[in-house]
């Protein structure tokens, strides 16, 4: 089976601009094909995970990949599928971002002897003129067509505002230089970008006397990949120090049985003949094909050595054997009074909560256990000679366990 097919098998592909164009492209590895990315955090999410391993497979495929991040499209915010603004970041706080981005997507492109590009629109939108930028592609976009714009209509509500409204045109102008500088044919992207990707495609048109081939065919994904990256207690980073490997490992381990097989399908390496096995599988069954997927992906993202420690502790911890590899939250002496620390204190200080309301909520609802036994008093206090003997388990649901420790 060649690439663009195993993708569409794979359930990757949504929607094109030109199939058997972008089939012959990528098919015969002349692909080069960028995806965005914004850098509004430290680091990427479960969200990206699904561009990154299209892109891996892509590449391996002998196709080009450019990575373009956001440094100048990320002063503005991008209000796709968003309903207020956001936030405003400054320069020092997104060049932050961009060198955690980049070190992480080493993880999946190999950039290595022109086979990938890392690119930062900031070297070309930052430096634009204002007027010049409104002569040279303002006559090439009409208010209706952008009004009109799915991107936009979340937004109306509460109030588009006209720095958010010019994101479309920056978006263009980046798939109009990575195709004038680097030969760039192809722009992937999930739903929610469709519109800003054909104002793209139709900016190359307008600009090149509409002689334009490959380089004006755009591919959009499906973008599942945006729906597994929230969970109740927020977004599952790709670094280890914002989601730990076990942590990663559990959120993957714990996906609903009607999503597994999707998961596993869209996002691991394996070989779609093993995958389609698994189809008839249900029941136990079903538990062991989500510790195959939860151990590929932290394989994927954090290596083989933490995927292995990340299952054994998993295993540990039901099977009722050791618990050396469960996360740990350290607590120092400041985090007592009287020589003890409340459980709702612990909660927090643990990661388990975002805050004190919440954690009280968790305990009414008999969500929390020390160990195996259920924290029925929202006042409890944990001793500190107690959880210096290292042995205590906070839990949260069936999915959210700490150790925790005293330094």
């Amino acid at each position: 089976m060649k690439i663009y097919e195993e993708l569409e098998a794979r359930g990757l592909i949504a929607q094109v601009t030109d199939a058997d164009r972008i089939r012959e492209l990528v098919n015969t590895g002349k692909a080069v094909f960028y995806i965005g990315f914004d850098p509004t955090a430290d680091s990427l999410h479960v969200g990206h995970f699904m561009a990154l391993c299209l892109m891996k497979r892509l590449q391996m495929a002998g196709n080009k990949p450019i990575a373009l991040l956001g440094g100048g499209t990320g002063m503005i915010g991008d209000p796709s599928g968003k309903t207020d603004m956001r936030k405003m970041l400054t320069k020092e706080q997104i060049h932050h971002n961009i060198e955690s981005f980049k070190t992480q997507m080493s993880r999946f492109i190999d950039f290595s002897e022109g086979k990938a590009l890392m690119v930062n629109n900031a070297d070309w939108l930052l430096d634009l003129n204002y007027v010049e930028l409104l002569r040279e592609i303002g006559p090439h976009f009409t208010v209706n067509r952008m009004l009109a714009a799915e991107c936009y209509k979340q937004r109306w509500e509460k109030g588009l505002t006209f720095i958010e409204f010019n994101y479309m045109i920056m978006q263009a102008y980046d798939f109009y230089r990575l195709y004038k500088d680097y030969g760039c044919n192809l722009q992937f992207g999930g739903d929610d970008q469709w519109s800003n990707m054909l104002a793209g495609t139709e900016l190359i048109r307008r600009k090149d006397g509409g002689d334009a081939d490959a380089m004006t065919q755009v591919l959009l994904l499906n973008s599942e990949g945006k729906k597994m990256g929230k969970t109740v207690s927020g977004a599952v980073w790709l670094d280890a120090a914002k989601t730990s490997p076990y942590d990663f490992y559990q959120y993957w381990r714990n996906v609903a049985d009607s999503d597994v097989l999707r998961c596993i399908r869209l996002l691991t390496f394996l070989p779609l003949e093993q995958i389609d096995e698994m189809k008839a599988w249900e029941g136990s069954q079903l538990n062991t094909a989500k510790e195959i997927l939860a151990y590929e992906l932290t394989r994927l993202v954090h290596g083989e050595e933490e995927a292995e420690k990340a299952q054994s502790a998993a295993k540990s911890l039901f099977g009722g054997g050791a618990k050396a590899e469960i996360p740990a939250t350290e607590l120092h002496d400041e985090d007592f009074t009287d020589g003890g620390i409340g459980v709702i204190q612990a909660l927090v200080k643990a990661g388990l909560v975002a805050s004190n309301a919440e954690a009280r909520r968790a305990i009414q609802q008999g969500g929390v256990r020390i160990g195996d036994r259920k924290v029925l008093d929202v006042f409890e206090k944990l001793s500190k000679d107690e959880l210096a003997k290292g042995e205590t388990i906070l839990a949260r649901g069936k999915k959210s366990f700490k150790k925790l420790l005293v330094r």
